[in-house]
């Protein structure tokens, strides 16, 4: 496959990867994710050992986007077993989604992130159709997150869906939502 420049990307499907390849993943991931630190309430980035925990388990698949050069220039995770993602509940997908969740057919997508001098490509769409391969030959439901800042700044949900549906034949619906809200107290209530 090619992106818009005609560079030639390679995608691999990996289950486990060695510590010193998960070592350069992970600056990857906080090259990429690193400045939401400061724009999302909820943490967006995972601390190294957990990083590196997800590397290293087979259960959770790592699509992985490869540049000419052989660099790994993307990268997408994905997993049917809901319990390696430790800020989900399974019970809700097995209650809202019980056939699927019968026949191993629900998914987590947990990140999906292209280096910076590749945004403008097309490496970010080319992990999606990869990883939409496999969701529409499983008849699949795949939960996914995206925190406001990115919604709001990038349209991020209508320009996944956009591609989903340019895919598959899919349905694309927001399950919930967490609103955070913060208080500034200036001192004691002053009555009149």
């Amino acid at each position: 496959m090619s992106d818009e420049a005609g560079a030639q990307i390679r995608i691999t499907v990996e289950t486990e990867v060695g510590e010193e390849t998960a070592l350069s993943y992970f600056q990857l991931y906080r090259d990429t994710f690193g400045e939401l630190a400061t724009k999302a309430v909820a943490r967006q980035l995972l601390h190294k050992d957990e990083f590196m925990e997800e590397m290293l388990d087979p259960r959770v698949h790592k699509y992985v986007a490869w540049d000419e050069r052989d660099e790994a220039v993307g990268m997408s995770t994905l997993t049917s077993d809901l319990e390696t993602v430790p800020w989900i509940s399974p019970e809700y997908f097995a209650h809202h989604y019980p056939e699927h969740s019968a026949r191993g057919a629900v998914f987590y997508q947990g990140f999906t992130l292209v280096h910076r001098e590749h945004r403008k490509s097309r490496i970010f769409q080319i992990l999606t159709e990869r990883v939409v391969e496999l969701l529409v030959a499983e008849r699949a439901v795949c939960a996914y997150d995206i925190c406001a800042y990115n919604n709001q700044t990038i349209g991020f949900a209508d320009n996944i869906e956009r591609l989903l549906h340019r895919n598959a034949d899919v349905t694309v619906v927001p399950i919930d939502v967490q609103t955070y809200y913060a208080a500034t107290f200036r001192g004691p209530r002053l009555d009149p």
